[in-house]
């Protein structure tokens, strides 16, 4: 069974060596790469590569480069296609890790108009307009 992060650091903590660490965790730990967790989330979320990149409002070249590995989408292209994917919060910030990315902050005004779209289901259409009317940089 996989541990949980928090159980994971206080393992980490307490060891004095990390291969002993990784022996004994080996199987808790998240080395999926980006395009087997897009497409793990596709399925999980019962949705479509074309409807996720419609949904996404990326252009669809583009979408089809980051499922396959040939490109690294920027934090905002990713939040789009997570968005696009009917993603929620957990998913989005997993996915975000993969790729080195700032996670989602509440407190950031930015962040948190993007986590009440990804909350209630919005569009990235709909939540460039809310982005929009708090003078907030839109999604692109």
């Amino acid at each position: 069974m996989k541990k949980s992060t928090d159980e994971l650091m206080k393992i980490l903590k307490n060891k004095n060596s990390y291969d002993d660490f990784i022996r004994e965790n080996n199987t808790s730990m998240n080395d999926q790469s980006l395009t087997e967790a897009l497409e793990y989330l596709l399925m999980v979320n019962n949705i479509s590569k074309a409807d996720a990149i419609s949904h996404s409002n990326l252009q669809r070249n583009y979408a089809y480069q980051i499922f396959s590995g040939q490109r690294i989408p920027s934090r905002d292209k990713l939040i789009m296609l997570c968005i696009g994917m009917n993603a929620d919060q957990e998913q989005t910030s997993n996915l975000l890790r993969k790729i080195k990315a700032a996670p989602l902050y509440a407190k950031d005004k930015r962040d948190s108009i993007i986590l009440f779209g990804i909350m209630h289901r919005i569009s990235v259409i709909d939540i460039n307009i809310l982005l929009y009317e708090h003078h907030m940089k839109c999604l692109e």
